[in-house]
């Protein structure tokens, strides 16, 4: 049974930082296409970072240069690096697990992220 569970997030000033956790659980980052989405109130639910099990890395163009994405075999988590953040960083953040061969997508519960001073 596949299950992430999102952590790190938070209220932080303009130019702050925040990493936020996904621990996984029933996941294999060999098969397992591993992302970052995002959703503001009002907005679609859009992709911000993913990793794929090649290690091929995509970002929105919005976030590059200014996040990260990792990912750590041993801890089963994924990792997403903001750097300075700006009031438009502020929405509820998604961790997704996509199943390459079942095209399965599993999502968890979010973690908000608030960039405000």
């Amino acid at each position: 049974q596949v299950q992430l569970v999102e952590s790190g997030g938070g209220l932080v000033q303009p130019g702050g930082s925040l990493r936020l956790s996904c621990a996984t659980s029933g996941v294999s980052f060999n098969i397992y296409r591993m992302g970052w989405y995002r959703q503001a109130p009002g907005k679609q639910r859009e992709l911000v970072a993913r990793i794929t099990p090649g290690g091929i890395l995509n970002y929105v163009d919005s976030v590059k240069g200014r996040f990260a994405i990792s990912r750590d075999y041993a801890e089963n988590t994924v990792y997403l690096q903001m750097n300075s953040l700006t009031p438009e960083d502020t929405a509820l953040y998604y961790c997704n697990a996509y199943h390459l061969l079942t095209t399965t997508d599993y999502w968890g519960q979010g973690t908000q992220v608030t960039v405000s001073s």
